[in-house]
């Protein structure tokens, strides 16, 4: 395997561990900062906010750069980031410390992915892109669970320094490994926003908006919602989330040779609707551990594969826009997520933890109507993205 994508792949890796982590101290934080289990939840609202929000205003800064420098420099933001959230004394200043990760994670993620296709030929840009997408998914099968455990036989800021020291090596790694490629020409971010304009663009990221805004209703608050499979253990829950992990690894994996070869319109469709059908029967299979292994393996294997086809779709929209509509793809990933926070936290408030399944469903099955639409949209060749000369 092209040994550049490990090493793009490490950096998404150490991202990931930070943004899948925290949803599993979620209980530890709570109590060891004396705030609610939701107001805890908010600190994976911040962090996606300005991760949202950020992308598109961290990629015209970053555009003209050398692409080596940007993933580095992202890395080491989102490290501070983190050593601030472990040596904080308050909750104000641990939300503080997850917006400046959040923004850190903003530079390096999407840069990352459009390095990663910008590496290999068109053919092989559904591979690729699996491949980064794997360090994100693989911290789900590793380094959430571990991180997890750690929170819950020590402290949750052992968690953050694991996270730490998990950016170091990530930013060494790209330091050393990745050979150093010329910026873009630099754009003002009201053309880097000017693809929103396009139906057909617009439509694909609405579905991504759906999706994982129903996906991560759950996951936001995963700790509560299969606490009556693991009457509150955390080594359970760590293993349940390192399950769940390996399934969206594989998921990943699968979906990025399906992609090339049939196309990414049947895979976003059946990976979404079974995932939908998983998280209304959620309820009632997060009863028992057997039913909470099945409910994760489903969620993994089809939550992570609809992400790979989605970047192929943005892409073969408009192959030379590829980097702005992967970052306008990841800010929308990161919308959804500080959404579902607070879509959540609202949730908890009127009805039981394990119905947040329910309220995942109909998200899901209203992004399956959405990507209907893109396809047909995209099919009938609306008017084409707003073209920058000279982008990269």
């Amino acid at each position: 395997m092209d040994m550049r994508l490990i090493t793009l792949a490490l950096g998404t890796f150490a991202i990931g561990t930070d943004s899948f982590v925290v949803a599993g101290i979620l209980p530890e934080v709570s109590q060891s900062l004396d705030v609610s289990i939701e107001a805890a939840g908010q600190m994976i609202t911040v962090y996606a906010l300005a991760y949202a929000l950020m992308t598109p205003v961290m990629a015209t800064l970053t555009a003209h750069r050398p692409r080596r420098r940007v993933l580095g420099s992202g890395l080491v933001i989102f490290t501070i980031g983190n050593v601030l959230t472990a040596i904080a004394p308050s909750f104000d200043l641990v939300l503080f410390a997850r917006v400046l990760a959040g923004v850190g994670g903003a530079m390096f993620t999407p840069a990352a992915s459009a390095t990663a296709a910008a590496l290999v030929p068109p053919e092989s840009r559904g591979r690729a892109l699996a491949v980064v997408m794997a360090g994100l998914s693989g911290a789900t099968a590793l380094g959430a669970p571990i991180g997890t455990l750690v929170g819950s036989v020590g402290d949750w800021r052992a968690t953050m320094w694991l996270v730490v020291v998990l950016g170091v090596l990530a930013g060494l790694g790209i330091a050393m490994a990745l050979p150093q490629l010329p910026g873009s020409t630099r754009l003002p971010l009201r053309e880097r926003l000017a693809p929103l304009g396009d139906p057909r663009v617009a439509m694909t990221l609405i579905t991504t908006l759906f999706v994982l805004a129903g996906l991560y209703t759950v996951y936001s608050y995963v700790s509560v919602v299969f606490e009556r499979a693991t009457g509150g253990d955390g080594s359970i829950l760590a293993g349940l989330i390192a399950i769940w992990g390996i399934a969206a690894t594989v998921g990943n994996l699968v979906a990025g040779g399906l992609t090339d070869r049939l196309g990414s319109r049947l895979v976003i469709n059946l990976a979404i609707v079974v995932a939908g059908i998983d998280f209304a029967l959620m309820p009632v299979l997060s009863t028992t551990f057997l039913g909470s292994v099945v409910a994760l393996v489903v969620w993994g294997l089809c939550g992570w594969g609809m992400l790979v086809p989605q970047q192929h779709r943005l892409i073969s929209i408009a192959p030379t826009l590829a980097p702005i509509l992967i970052a306008l793809n990841a800010a929308t990933i990161y919308v959804a997520v500080s959404v579902s926070g607070l879509l959540g936290a609202v949730t908890l408030q009127m009805a039981e933890p394990y119905n947040l399944g329910l309220v995942g469903a109909v998200l899901i099955f209203l992004g399956l109507g959405a990507a209907e639409l893109a396809y047909e949209l995209i099919r009938k060749h609306q008017p084409t993205v707003p073209q920058p000369s000279q982008v990269t």
